[in-house]
């Protein structure tokens, strides 16, 4: 049915956990997976007035998100599971996502929901709801 499953992840404790879902899908269905985490842009935050380095922010960026994709890639080879995995900058997460699984030709996006509620899901949204919006693959949400 799949054959080539993207995970997304950001590090936390819900994402190992659809890391775990999603690996034991891919073995089940025969199928590889490609993690993805991506770096968001460089932020400008007035509230905290701190300014770093652009290209600092970038390099410490991109270096989380490796350190992230090393547990997917770690894990899919304990599991005998195919696993390539992709760091990249993106404008937001959620187009992130979607532009990958696009360019690496996946045909299922596995994803955590965060579950965010009441005015936190107001004000900041939901990755996951953006991508389920604008998506064309299928997306699986692992609870």
């Amino acid at each position: 049915m799949f054959k080539k499953i993207l995970v997304p992840t950001d590090g936390s404790a819900l994402s190992h956990k659809a890391i775990a879902g999603a690996i034991e899908l891919a073995s089940a269905l025969g199928a590889g997976i490609v993690g993805y985490c991506g770096a968001e842009d460089y932020p400008l935050s007035f509230a905290e007035y701190t300014l770093v380095d652009p290209e600092q922010f970038r390099r410490q960026a991109l270096a989380g998100a490796e350190r992230h994709l090393r547990h997917i890639a770690d894990a899919a080879a304990a599991a005998g599971v195919s696993c390539r995995t992709v760091a990249a900058e993106c404008d937001t997460v959620w187009s992130g996502i979607i532009d990958t699984a696009t360019s690496q030709g996946c045909d299922l996006i596995f994803m955590a929901s965060h579950g965010r509620r009441g005015l936190s899901a107001a004000l900041l949204g939901s990755e996951t709801q953006k991508v389920l919006t604008h998506s064309k693959i299928p997306v699986l949400v692992y609870r």
